[in-house]
């Protein structure tokens, strides 16, 4: 049997004969040999007797001839029945198998009178079988047979498992297929100042509606316990949510937020309550921390599904197609109601954010797109068909009247683009700066006031990086100012100061209300400048009384096309670091060390740019369990080199193999602990030196990220030790076209 089931193609040679027969001859006698063959070939026959009877059987039940469905199972090249290839078991008389090693294939009775023929040419005389070979063959079929119907058996089930394989993974690769990042930077770019051919989108996400607040959670006034209406309670909640914040002790937060609150309460709500002192909403912060809590408690189960309803809002709005592209949409979600906190003390911080309704927005797509739905029983404010903007959505917010929009995600080729665009106007600013400068010193001596002082805010637009600062409404928004806006009271003059002749201390509120503090020595001829310009001013005068944004714009444009203040903020910020990179980057460094130097030259630009930040709450507790771990590794590595001095010791007096590769294993142990301690030291360093500096803000909007890109080509950094999974989208553009020669 074994020899007339070696064959995988249903062709039994000779040769295969001899081979199997191998197994059960004896190695000295060719007649064992022989009688092996021939046992073989007899099994061969009594199987195909069998199969015969089988299928005559079988004959009567058939409407085709027996021969048809021969032809029809056997057309295929390889010998393989079409019933096998479906998954079907096939046929008491057709046995197939796969070949393992152990079990057979198993033919047709075609192929076995195919495998006699050749046994009759190669003059095989059939003998006689012993009894143990007719049971062991026969066991062995039996094995075979039912290990190839629990094959077929498994295999229809495998095969569906395949079949939705590749259902899914079609959909994956059209997904892929849409999510593949798109090479806009290859194609030429559109000249008429369009943005896009085709947009689609399905517009924004609403927040859900309000839910009023269970029977057991209960407002109080003056003591007692009151029932408030929905609108009310809804902007009570607000303020309830935010007794623990800072936010609820400043005094213009609870003055704005109570004169809002009232405008929701009913007449009568409006007459009981008149003093916000004496509202008590500790029963409902009680409610939202336990719903926080039970939030955090939620089963891995419970966790799945929320996440996977997100995926699904998102795959549906938080994509569109442009100019038959996928594109990601930054902000698709409408920010719900709320508080107004604002920057700093900002005068309308506690002012109620309306709800953002279906009516109050404009859509923008294009004509033959699949209009985004409003909300059923709802309409759009507007449809517009705009493709020379870049937003999906706008609409117009209540507290300081600015218009909001739904943008696409930083990563797409609108937004990359703009990044391109304004890297590359910077470059050419550096081929005209000195021009520039040249002219704005010799604008110092102008007889003109305005020139003058043109000259001198340009000057510090250009050194220390300032914003140009715009016009603002009085008690409208924060006290914030930039270079145009300065007061009298922004600055000290000091002829000398700490052994610096000509020093200007700047002290005021830049953007977000952050602090700009700075002492900084400048030319005789611009301190002269300012004497002049402070003379007979009061403090709260205009530094600059003769110049405002749109007059030194309009300079600007003159000196270079498409230059303003932020384009030399840009410009100030991308050469400071290219320039810090070189010196401060050190070929003999290992990978941590020239990412503390990286970190280093972006800290000196967010320094440049002011980029300051309030020192995480958790950074004490974070830096002590740094420490922690250094002391730690500390010890270990004082423990390690005490048994390297002892592992020395033996291989000087013993002298053998062992005992110097013990030395070679402690000295490594040695390095690998002295390695780990070190990255933990260069880890404290940096947390310590960023602890009030914001790195993200300049290498995400004021350094060209070619820069970057060809250090860390130059220096074999890991792009993702610069730039994590997000930024990399981001800058793609940058990290395809920049090679380690790039200079901005």
């Amino acid at each position: 049997m074994s020899g007339a089931h070696a064959n995988k193609h249903h062709q039994m040679e000779c040769g295969s004969l001899d081979s199997n027969s191998h197994k059960h001859k004896d190695k000295h006698k060719d007649r064992e040999h022989k009688r092996e063959r021939d046992n073989s070939k007899n099994g061969i026959s009594e199987h195909r007797s069998s199969s015969e009877k089988k299928h005559r059987e079988k004959e009567k039940e058939q409407i085709k001839p027996k021969e048809k469905r021969k032809e029809e199972k056997f057309q295929s090249s390889d010998g393989k029945s079409r019933d096998k290839e479906n998954g079907f078991v096939s046929p008491p008389s057709i046995k197939v198998e796969e070949d393992n090693g152990y079990h057979h294939s198993i033919k047709h009775e075609k192929s076995l009178k195919r495998e006699r023929d050749e046994d009759d040419r190669c003059k095989h005389k059939p003998k006689k079988v012993k009894v143990e070979n007719e049971k062991k063959e026969k066991k062995r079929k039996q094995e075979a047979d039912s290990d190839y119907e629990e094959r077929e058996e498994r295999k229809p089930k495998k095969r569906s498992k395949e079949e939705k394989k590749d259902t899914a993974g079609g959909k994956k690769k059209a997904k892929n297929e849409l999510d593949e990042k798109w090479k806009w930077w290859e194609e030429e770019r559109c000249t008429d100042g369009s943005k896009w051919r085709f947009l689609e989108h399905k517009g924004p996400v609403f927040p859900p509606s309000y839910e009023p607040l269970p029977g057991h959670v209960r407002f109080y006034y003056d003591g007692k316990a009151m029932k408030l209406s929905p609108g009310a309670e809804e902007v009570a909640t607000f303020y309830a949510k935010m007794l623990d914040h800072e936010y609820t002790t400043k005094d213009i937060f609870k003055k704005n937020f109570f004169k809002d609150w009232r405008k929701e309460m009913t007449s009568e709500e409006k007459s009981k309550i008149t003093e916000l002192k004496k509202c008590d909403f500790t029963e409902m912060l009680k409610y939202f921390k336990a719903q926080s809590e039970a939030r955090k408690q939620m089963s891995k189960e419970e966790k799945q599904k929320t996440k996977e309803e997100n995926e699904r809002i998102l795959q549906e709005y938080g994509y569109c197609v442009m100019d038959n592209h996928r594109e990601r949409i930054g902000n698709f979600r409408i920010e719900p109601p709320g508080l107004f906190r604002g920057r700093g003390d900002h005068p309308k911080m506690g002012k109620l954010k309306r709800r953002i309704r279906p009516q109050d927005i404009i859509i923008n797509c294009s004509k033959d797109s699949v209009h985004p739905k409003p909300p059923p029983g709802t309409r759009w404010k507007e449809v517009r068909h705009d493709n020379k903007v870049t937003w999906l959505a706008s609409w117009t917010e209540n507290i300081q009247g600015s218009i909001k929009y739904i943008m696409l995600n930083p990563s797409s080729r609108i937004k990359g683009e703009k990044d391109w665009q304004k890297y590359e106007t910077a470059r050419r600013l550096k081929k005209c700066v000195e021009r520039i400068r040249a002219q704005y010193r010799e604008d110092w001596r102008n007889k003109e006031m305005r020139i003058r002082q043109r000259a001198v805010a340009l000057y510090f637009i250009d050194k220390l990086a300032l914003r140009a600062g715009n016009e603002k409404d009085e008690g409208e928004t924060a006290d914030t100012v930039g270079c145009c806006s300065l007061r009298v009271e922004h600055i000290k003059l000091y002829p000398q100061l700490d052994g610096q002749d000509y020093v200007v201390e700047f002290d005021f509120l830049g953007k977000d209300s952050i602090r700009y503090y700075n002492k900084i020595p400048v030319e005789k001829r611009v301190f002269k400048n300012l004497q002049l310009f402070l003379e007979n001013k009061q403090s709260e005068d205009d530094l600059f009384d003769r110049l405002n944004t749109s007059i030194l714009n309009k300079h600007l444009q003159e000196l270079m096309d498409g230059l303003t203040a932020k384009v030399f903020r840009t410009y100030n910020a991308s050469i400071t670091l290219q320039q810090q990179l070189k010196e401060l980057t050190s070929s003999d460094e290992n990978i941590t060390e020239k990412i503390l130097s990286y970190n280093r030259a972006n800290r000196a630009v967010a320094l440049l740019c002011n980029h300051q930040r309030a020192p995480p709450k958790t950074f004490e507790k974070s830096m002590q369990n740094l420490q922690t771990k250094i002391d730690e590794k500390k010890k270990q590595l004082s423990a390690a080199k005490k048994e390297l001095k002892a592992a020395k010791a033996d291989a000087k007096a013993l002298h053998d193999e062992k005992s110097k590769k013990a030395v070679e294993m402690k000295k490594k142990a040695v390095k690998r602990i002295s390695e780990q301690l070190m990255k933990l030291e260069v880890q404290a360093t940096d947390r310590e030196e960023n602890k009030q500096i914001a790195l993200g803000t300049s290498k995400l909007n004021y350094l060209d990220p070619r820069i970057s890109v060809a250090w860390c080509k130059k220096w074999s950094v890991p792009i993702e030790k610069i730039y994590n999974k997000t930024q990399r989208e981001k800058f793609a553009w940058a990290i395809d076209m920049a090679d380690e020669d790039f200079e901005f």
